[in-house]
């Protein structure tokens, strides 16, 4: 019994032995499994994390290339063509219509309405004389002005129905209109030179200006119409021999700075001669009806009386110059001159 009682406790301990060791073992295994997937989830997400942002970077990289060698081919195909591709090739959407439709919206809305003058003194644009037209209007006749022979431009378009001619701005040295004709209008002689010539548009609008005025009794005649740079030339050196330089500059204009040489100027006194281009002439019925009239021809007297300091010139009611309907009417009705109306706006080429 005694025996059998010792084996028992025995047996017991060695069970209890077991299961302690099987227990010391066993919970050391399940949490070395825990910690062990622990790492293995956060090593898992970082290289997660690692190839994605290799992935992104191999992206852009791709697109990088991508994108010059885009520009290669695009800097190629201007090199040939003198026009990036894209032009060539990219159809427009319909937003980019509606945008071009309303650039020419605004351009079509800045456009100035045109006139029946050629174009504006010089440069020949009509845009650059509607807008001179507007700068000149606001200051009212007294724009600032130079108009002395110590300074000198040459006009970058001669041929302008209004390109500003004085003392200041000349003609391109030997200047010849391209459109000269022989006005259908009587002279005070007879012979078929030079002077006798104008400007087409000026010719045409001088025989109406004249049948206008022979239906209201006043008989016009010619004086001197186109001068060229060597006529001048001689006519000036002549009055200088005369009356000495200052005397002459204020009555003759010194060679490339004459009126006359557009072809765009005209001389007219009564069909008798009386007074032709000497200062009684102001006192006549012509010269009356001159300077209430010829603005609606587009004819203004080019040197009013007392503009003198502005023109440069002393008052001569017989020389008329032709600028077209619009600007004569507002030079006349203003009582300005030509450099008034222009005020600094005059492009010339240097």
């Amino acid at each position: 019994m005694r025996k059998y009682v010792v084996t028992s406790i025995v047996a017991v301990i060695m069970v209890g032995g077991a299961i302690w060791a099987w227990d010391k073992n066993r919970t050391p295994a399940a949490e070395g499994a825990v910690v062990e997937k622990t790492p293995a989830l956060t090593q898992q997400k970082s290289n997660q994390e690692k190839e994605a942002v290799s992935v992104k970077d191999n992206a852009s990289e791709t697109a990088k290339k991508d994108h010059d060698a885009e520009s290669e081919d695009t800097k190629s195909e201007t090199g040939k063509n003198d026009e990036p591709a894209a032009q060539k090739v990219e159809k427009p959407t319909s937003e980019k219509t509606n945008s071009t439709k309303n650039t020419d919206a605004k351009a079509t809305a800045k456009k100035p309405e045109k006139s029946d003058t050629a174009s504006h003194p010089a440069t020949g644009s009509k845009t650059n004389n509607e807008a001179s037209s507007k700068k000149s209007s606001k200051t009212g006749g007294n724009a600032e002005f130079v108009n002395t022979y110590s300074v000198e431009h040459v006009v970058a378009n001669p041929e302008s129905v209004d390109v500003l001619v004085n003392k200041t701005y000349r003609l391109p040295s030997g200047y010849v209109p391209p459109d000269l004709v022989y006005p259908n209008v009587p002279f005070t002689f007879s012979e078929k030179v030079d002077k006798r010539k104008m400007r087409k548009d000026a010719a045409i609008a001088l025989e109406e200006m004249f049948e206008a005025a022979e239906e209201d009794g006043i008989s016009l005649a010619g004086v001197s119409g186109y001068r060229s740079e060597s006529r001048q030339t001689t006519l000036y050196n002549n009055y200088v021999k005369k009356d000495g330089v200052n005397a002459a500059d204020t009555y003759s204009a010194r060679p490339g700075h004459s009126e006359h040489q557009t072809g765009l100027t005209i001389d007219v006194s009564g069909s008798s001669g009386k007074c032709a281009a000497e200062s009684c002439f102001a006192g006549t019925k012509e010269a009356k009806w001159l300077a209430k009239h010829a603005s609606e021809y587009g004819f203004i007297i080019r040197y009013p009386e007392g503009k003198e300091s502005i023109t440069g010139y002393k008052y001569e009611p017989w020389h008329l110059r032709y600028v077209g309907t619009k600007i004569a009417q507002e030079v006349t009705s203003r009582s300005i001159t030509l450099e008034q109306y222009f005020g600094k706006a005059v492009p010339v080429s240097k």
